[in-house]
């Protein structure tokens, strides 16, 4: 093992935790795609073998990022987010819909997919830890400072929103910490809160009035999940998919049915993305999801560990943006599998099937990965430089002591 992880810089932690989770994703998602080939077609082996391009992809991506210099990423943030902007106006127009949600790009000639809303997550985060660094005199101002970190914020939460509430109001939560970790002040916090709350209000009243906009085109899907979760009587029937992932997590028991043995799993309609937590349970038990939790928290914690210690507040800024944006996927994943958040789309990071968010995961840890990269190298430059002057106080003692 270790001759393979000489290749891999950076935090050993993470690799390790990272090419487990991606090497057990292959295992779960053979299991758990029966639900997909009754309603897509095709074989388990076909998902399997689309599902493993993706790892590859996303492995290669994060093992060439995590050799660049983390300074390249601070230049390119500004690029990203142009691109990202650029995407999602292009989404919202001219997007792949599924389940009447137009959030995916179809990639021309190769026939796949990709959600634009996984680019604009990673590439707003890098905007502002950049941001927090080159306006960090500015905090305390509207208007060339603070105003100028607000703009992107509401850009992309706000062209996310229309086909993706929750990922767009788990976005606007990842950049709110941001801010409040780059010690904008308390008050300018609560002012900014208030003023996008009176946005959507303002939004969702004028969907209201004029529904052929269709400036909210999911916003009875949201209403009706929302009511679901407060109406015991009709979630029964209007909401048989979360009462089913509930049944599943029940099912498995404290050390689960088995790989494969699992049958709830085949009734629920994301069973390998968006309820990927039930079906876990359900085939690996309680233990497992505690050890799963666990590795979680372990990941978490190193990201955070990275950031506090690397000297650029940039970097910082980064692995604590990265580090909130995994652990609330998953947070959200587990908590809409257990019943407690109403039915969202959210998956389980390096675990769940799906292409655009596995490699952007991928991506975030191979920024993470450089930094640390970056921290080690130091750490041995610095080592090099004391055992040469000791050796040379030693030679000069030496020569000392022969005149």
């Amino acid at each position: 093992m270790k001759e393979y992880l000489k290749y891999l810089k950076g935090d050993r932690v993470i690799w390790i935790i990272t090419l487990l989770m991606l090497a057990f994703s292959l295992v779960s998602v053979y299991s758990f795609v029966p639900i997909l080939v009754k309603t897509a077609g095709g074989t388990p082996f076909k998902y399997l073998f689309k599902h493993f391009t993706y790892v590859v992809l996303a492995f290669l991506a994060m093992f060439w990022l995590h050799k660049k210099d983390p300074k390249y990423f601070f230049q390119i943030s500004k690029f990203g987010y142009y691109l990202s902007i650029c995407i999602l106006i292009f989404t919202f127009f001219f997007g792949v819909k599924v389940n009447d949600a137009g959030r995916w790009v179809q990639i021309p000639f190769v026939g796949l997919t990709f959600q634009a809303s996984d680019f604009a997550k990673l590439a707003l985060i890098l905007t502002i830890s950049r941001l927090l660094v080159v306006k960090k005199d500015l905090l305390n101002q509207w208007r060339g400072g603070l105003g100028t970190l607000i703009f992107p914020i509401v850009v992309i939460c706000g062209l996310i929103l229309k086909d993706n509430f929750s990922t767009s109001a788990l976005l606007f939560l990842i950049c709110f910490i941001l801010l409040f970790v780059g010690k904008v002040p308390f008050l300018k916090l609560l002012s900014i809160v208030g003023g996008c709350i009176a946005l959507l209000l303002v939004v969702i009243g004028l969907h209201v009035l004029a529904p052929k906009l269709e400036l909210l085109p999911r916003f009875d899907t949201w209403m009706h999940r929302i009511g679901s979760m407060s109406d015991g009587e009709n979630e029964l029937v209007a909401n048989a998919q979360a009462m089913n992932a509930k049944l599943a997590i029940y099912n498995g028991g404290v050390f689960g049915q088995g790989v494969g043995d699992g049958k709830l799993k085949e009734y629920l309609p994301e069973a390998y993305a968006d309820f990927y937590y039930s079906s876990y349970v359900e085939e690996f038990g309680s233990i497992s999801s505690v050890i799963l939790v666990f590795l979680y928290l372990i990941l978490l914690y190193r990201i955070f560990q990275i950031g506090l210690q690397s000297a650029s507040m940039f970097e910082t800024y980064l692995c604590i943006g990265i580090g909130v944006l995994l652990l609330t996927q998953a947070s959200v994943n587990m908590l809409v599998c257990t019943g407690i958040f109403p039915v969202t789309g959210q998956n389980m990071p390096l675990l769940a099937m799906g292409g655009s968010a596995l490699i952007m995961t991928c991506v975030a840890l191979g920024l993470v990965q450089s930094i640390a990269n970056k921290k080690n190298k130091g750490k041995e430059e610095h080592s090099v430089g004391q055992t040469d002057t000791i050796e040379n106080e030693l030679n000069s003692t030496n020569g000392s002591r022969e005149n």
